[in-house]
């Protein structure tokens, strides 16, 4: 009989602590949300449609698709000194006087796993 008192006792316990955790989280939670509130009301407001970009006169600004190719640094000669880096060029690639498209030899898929050679 004492077992059983005692088993019921503990149970009794684990359920309180877990409503008491049940609690606590939901306060943090409700914390948060109101620290967030907070914040939200410090923030500039968010501007009107007419405060956004428009578009240039001349439309919209498309893409550009060019074939680049590799600027290759030159070797330094022997005797002279090394490029330093503000020496070379802003990009690693230049504009390919070739603009044709490459595509896919005939006969091979190129796919990854496919088993084919996979060359362009």
């Amino acid at each position: 009989m004492a077992t059983h008192e005692l088993l019921a006792a503990s149970s009794q316990a684990l359920h309180s602590t877990i409503a008491l955790i049940g609690v606590v989280v939901a306060g943090a939670l409700v914390w948060a949300v109101c620290m967030g509130v907070r914040v939200m009301e410090n923030e500039p407001p968010r501007p009107h449609a007419d405060e956004h970009g428009m578009l240039p006169a001349t439309g919209a600004v498309h893409e550009v698709f060019e074939e680049r190719e590799p600027d290759e640094i030159p070797l330094a000669a022997e005797g002279s000194p090394r490029l330093r880096p503000y020496q070379l060029h802003h990009s690693g690639s230049r504009r390919s006087e070739d603009q044709s498209r490459r595509r896919w030899m005939p006969g091979s898929s190129g796919a990854f796993g496919s088993g084919g050679p996979g060359r362009v």
